[in-house]
């Protein structure tokens, strides 16, 4: 007979055994003990035992209670099912305090044709081993609270043409059974689903550990009861994970910058192996390429750390949009911070974008300060004036420093962007005489270097004040270890880093859809000022607008002389707050294409004109911004539309079945929240989501090994096929200058106090290889095995390789 298998509408209380998870189910013809022909004859001639159905708060079993509690017998001897998956669910649901394994699988000319399905604690308890008790390095027996006891409560199913035939049921049971609030500690409730696997992942990519992704998976469910798994086996999985990825994760990360690289248009990366192991590697997608071309007249860039597990030195080139928010041009990862990296880093960003910018900006880095040069051949080097001014307390006496002006004085100095060169060196000069300083060594060496960092030396370059520290730099790199941990291996840094990127570019987006949505509000009755808003962006705008207004109320002319015969040599006398005059600045007008320029140099410094422009065009009634003062960098359409599409951003899975699984989700929580109050509505929904469920599952293969599909959930969360030939081994683990020496000197307290060292691994017995072991176990003896060999192999190659 066939049974009906229809839930009852009867709200459930949600129990984890009774739902059979796939990979128990995938694997139900595979894991277990497989008898070969003559045991499956011998056997083969059962008769099914009597079984009878029972009722639960599940809806209706296959599987019934007496009215003395026990299971009777069937009301009809043969007792088929359509899938394998009916019966067992329906063991499970009569016997739920008790957690189930994978029994022997009878196999006749290599087709199953029995399956028993056992109690968990089914099988004899092994004895303890013993040990000398005077040996500190004797094995000992290990504690466990997992334990057998020779449990015999199992169900026997006949396989036969697509149905099966329950034809042995035995619930009696020789231990305790586990109690109904504790069934989501049992051992098949822990297995961790697909999805919950899929979080702990996300989560670690924004830096949240596997503790704390229980704790919000707890808060987004309602209690730890509605979530498979305990924060023990949320960090085993984030272990198995690095585990996983291995030895294999530096050939992993490149295939996955290949495979972008084959689907993604303009997609551009290059890396060098040194002795068969990555040494460095630089990528550039369209958008950071799309960014140089219109933002890459400025680049300032700098190394940080602790990104990666091998400490490989994060290298990402930085510089400002047209909002005055940091992008990324693009990124590398070298393993030493020597010249020859760095040069070939930097030829690889040239090879990537083509042009080379303006301006670059980097630290005292020694290998930077003679990389730079040697690449960009066009372009001025500026050095961080943050990092050299810090060092002035360090440098100069602390008498000095402390009980004079010296420092606001230097600081005075070299932060003045409107002085020439030669008015800088005269006051230098005159400020080392001041305070007797003429034969300092630090001040002299840095006066040597002035063409590389006074703001003085950059002012004929445009957009010299763009950036004038590598604070930028500073802020972008926290802002990518926001997400990566030291920890990370390779490939799981590089889903951080385009989590990264793609905040960055939703926060660009964001920001361009406020401009294109924000209406036009002006504080002045100026036309110019409207123009200003239809070109600029907003953040550009609310600058521009500033130099407008200042322009109207503190800015006035004093003197106007003609220099020829279309243009005028006007001065403007610049006000402060307290209408006292600061300074009085020189401009020169065309009357005929309305051309202007001032002796502050605003446009030339940060690409747009100053106050005491506005203030001449406002007296010679010019209400649009010529076309020559309009830099393109600062303009609305800067970036083509396409850049902020969906297809271009990097947190979204573009294949169908990840589109619709978020699909999926969407309308389950939409229907959800419209129905919340309503109790018959949730029910009809759980009615049919159940149904849905049963469906599903009845149509699942069933020749799937269990560390098969946790292999295959492993490959759909890394994003790569993991059996893939190993090229290019994993790079030796860096020793930079920002690692740390890991060591500080102790006290005689701290020595008195020091921890014993601690004890070695205990070894273990891998039921496997037989081994006493403190490396692997039996489930994943094969997989460190081949590791091993792997590792081998590639060692051995190297060696060869060297040797020819």
């Amino acid at each position: 007979m066939h049974v009906d298998c229809s839930r009852s509408s009867e709200a459930p209380v949600r129990s984890p055994d009774v739902v059979i998870s796939n990979n128990f189910m995938n694997s139900a013809f595979n894991d277990d003990q497989v008898m070969d022909n003559e045991e499956a004859s011998q056997d083969s001639h059962m008769q099914p035992m009597t079984v009878a159905v029972s009722g639960s708060s599940h809806g209706p079993s296959m599987f019934a209670e007496s009215s003395g509690g026990q299971l009777d017998g069937p009301s009809d001897p043969y007792f088929v099912f359509d899938t394998l998956r009916e019966p067992v669910t329906g063991f499970l649901t009569s016997l739920i305090s008790f957690s189930v394994k994978k029994g022997q699988t009878k196999v006749w000319n290599g087709i199953p044709t029995h399956k028993y399905l056992r109690c968990s604690k089914y099988g004899k308890p092994q004895p303890k081993r013993t040990f000398d008790t005077l040996d500190e390095s004797s094995v000992k027996h290990r504690r466990t609270n997992f334990t057998w006891c020779d449990c015999k409560a199992s169900i026997l199913v006949s396989i036969s043409n697509d149905s099966y035939t329950v034809l042995s049921f035995n619930d009696i049971h020789n231990h305790e059974l586990v109690e109904s609030y504790n069934r989501d500690l049992s051992k098949i409730s822990r297995n961790l689903s697909f999805s919950t696997k899929q979080f702990i992942h996300n989560m670690s990519l924004n830096r949240i550990g596997p503790m704390r992704a229980y704790r919000c998976l707890v808060a987004l469910k309602g209690g730890h009861h509605n979530v498979n798994g305990t924060p023990v086996d949320f960090k085993n999985f984030s272990h198995q994970l690095r585990i996983f990825i291995g030895e294999r994760d530096a050939q992993v990360f490149l295939e996955r910058l290949r495979e972008r690289f084959d689907n993604l248009p303009n997609f551009y990366f290059d890396y060098t192996v040194s002795n068969g192991k990555l040494s460095s590697v630089f990528w550039a997608d369209e958008i950071s390429k799309l960014n140089y071309k219109a933002f890459g007249d400025v680049l300032a860039f700098d190394a940080t750390y602790s990104t990666n597990r091998y400490k490989m030195a994060f290298v990402p080139f930085t510089g400002v949009d047209h909002h005055f928010q940091c992008v990324t041009f693009g990124a590398g990862l070298i393993s030493t911070e020597s010249i020859e990296s760095y040069v070939w880093l930097l030829k690889a960003f040239l090879k990537a974008h083509g042009t080379q910018p303006t301006l670059v900006l980097s630290d005292q880095d020694p290998s930077m300060l003679q990389a730079v040069p040697m690449v960009f051949t066009e372009s001025r080097h500026r050095l961080c004036m943050w990092h050299i001014m810090k060092k002035l307390p360090s440098k100069i006496s602390a008498d000095v420093i402390d009980n004079t002006d010296l420092r606001s004085c230097i600081h005075r100095l070299v932060w003045n962007v409107y002085i020439k060169p030669e008015t800088f060196e005269s006051r230098w000069n005159d400020l080392l005489q001041t305070f007797g300083l003429q034969d300092h060594s630090w001040l002299n060496d840095m006066y040597n270097i002035k063409h590389l960092w006074v703001p003085a030396y950059f002012r004929e370059l445009p957009m010299c004040c763009l950036m004038k520290t590598t604070s930028r730099c500073e802020s972008s790199n926290a802002a990518f270890k926001v997400n990566s941990t030291s920890a990370n291996t390779l490939v799981q840094f590089m889903m951080c880093f385009e989590n990264r990127a793609d905040s960055q570019r939703y926060r660009q987006r964001v920001s361009e859809y406020k401009t294109s949505s924000t209406m036009f509000t002006g504080n002045t009755d100026l036309a110019i000022e409207q123009h200003a808003f239809a070109i600029y962006t907003n953040a550009v705008f609310a600058q521009v607008q500033k130099e407008i207004i200042k322009g109207k109320f503190l800015c006035y002319i004093t003197n106007q002389t003609e220099s020829s015969n279309s243009s005028l040599l006007i001065d403007v006398t610049h006000l402060d707050k307290r209408n006292n005059i600061t300074n009085v600045y020189q401009v020169t007008y065309n009357t005929v294409d309305q051309s202007a320029s001032c002796s502050c140099r605003n446009f030339t410094r940060i690409g747009y004109l100053c106050r005491h422009v506005f203030c001449v065009y406002r007296l010679k009634n010019v209400e649009r911004i010529p076309p020559q003062y309009i830099n393109d960098r600062w303009r609305r359409d800067a970036l083509p539309k396409h850049v902020f599409s969906i297809s271009s951003r990097y947190g979204v899975n573009p294949h169908a079945p990840s589109v619709m699984r978020n699909e999926i989700l969407d309308l389950v929580t939409e229907c959800v929240d419209v129905a919340r109050t309503d109790e018959d509505a949730l029910a009809k929904l759980v009615d049919q989501l159940r149904d849905f469920k049963i469906n599903v599952l009845s149509k699942q293969p069933l020749l799937t090994t269990e560390n098969e599909s946790n292999e295959c959930q492993m490959e759909e969360i890394v994003g790569q096929p993991i059996n893939i030939p190993v090229e290019v081994a994993n790079p030796k683990v860096a020793r930079n200058k920002g690692c740390g020496t890991h060591t500080r000197i102790s006290g005689p307290g701290e020595k008195a106090k020091a921890k014993p060292p601690k004890r070695p691994k205990q070894l273990r017995l891998c039921k496997r290889c037989g081994l006493y072991v403190d490396d692997h176990d039996s489930r994943n003896c094969l997989t460190v095995a081949a590791m091993k060999a792997a590792k081998a192999a590639a060692e051995q190659q190297r060696q060869t390789a060297t040797g020819d």
